[in-house]
């Protein structure tokens, strides 16, 4: 798993003094980008023509977080199928170690010329699973 720390600033939190549950996606979506720098180079795909795209995303909010707060969000591969993977990034509060939310990203490679997603197999597979391992 590949950890990505947040600080929950002033502007995350809702009228209900905690982080409001749309921050979350910009979180997750942190932790992604911060994992694929250290250690995917999406970046070639792409010059190859496939991007990574997100299709859909379930989260489960187990506890709030509040102003100052430190998360963790783990980061790793749950399920690699045929034309689609599942990314589990779990939010935990640093300090108490309680798990604050828990997610599974479900995505795809998409050939930007034909527009639709393709298989993941051979190179690109074996890319996927030494970056997300």
């Amino acid at each position: 798993m590949h950890t990505t720390e947040i600080i929950v600033r002033g502007y995350y939190i809702d009228v209900f003094g905690h982080v409001n549950n749309a921050r979350y996606l910009e979180f997750l979506e942190e932790a992604r980008w911060a994992l694929f720098d250290e250690k995917a180079n999406f970046a070639d795909l792409a010059r190859e023509g496939l991007i990574f795209t997100v299709v859909n995303i379930n989260i489960s909010f187990e506890q709030p977080a509040y102003l100052h707060d430190v998360l963790c969000v783990e980061t790793g591969l749950d399920q690699l199928g045929h034309r689609s993977a599942i990314l589990r990034q779990i939010v935990k509060n640093k300090a108490t170690g309680k798990v604050v939310a828990d997610a599974k990203v479900t995505f795809v490679f998409v050939d930007i010329k034909a527009q639709k997603a393709v298989s993941l197999e051979g190179r690109l597979k074996e890319r996927v699973m030494q970056a997300l391992k």
